[in-house]
């Protein structure tokens, strides 16, 4: 028989950030609005989060950083909302985002999850914060759960 190793979703004893953008808030309130909700029914303690705001989503990936490299953290959740317009700004802020976020948690090896909603337009920023789409700001902190667990299984 193939073992299988995976996490499970009870956040008892975790200590989590949240970097949360405050740039497009409407649907990031709503974002960092789930992921404790998340967190919070699966056993974590409100004094065991920390919610740490930057400007926009650009600047995600540094804070993120910071936050792993200090290991108060078993998970760092980023929550950000990238909206396309009529311009290229879209493109380079989703793209750089999105690597930063992942060079950090390959860099630190601490769980970094991507809760950043990148949508061409309003309708979908709505469906992607708490619509029918679900609430990515949900799946981010179930995942950080998992992953962290799942870590833990690994060992060093």
């Amino acid at each position: 028989m193939i073992k299988t190793v995976e996490g499970n979703l009870l956040a008892e004893g975790m200590k989590f950030a949240l970097v949360v953008s405050r740039f497009n808030d409407i649907f990031v309130e709503r974002l960092l609005g789930g992921a404790v909700d998340s967190l919070i029914r699966r056993g974590a303690q409100e004094e065991d989060l920390v919610v740490y705001k930057v400007p926009g989503a650009f600047e995600i990936p540094l804070v993120a950083k910071r936050l792993a490299q200090s290991k108060k953290f078993d998970a760092v959740i980023c929550l950000g909302a990238v909206i396309r317009g009529s311009t290229p700004h879209f493109d380079y802020v989703a793209a750089e985002v999105s690597k930063g976020i992942a060079s950090v948690s390959l860099d630190t090896g601490v769980p970094v999850l991507f809760g950043i909603i990148t949508t061409d337009t309003l309708d979908q920023a709505i469906e992607r914060s708490g619509s029918k789409a679900g609430n990515k700001g949900f799946a981010a902190a179930e995942a950080a759960v998992e992953m962290v667990h799942l870590l833990r299984q690994i060992g060093a």
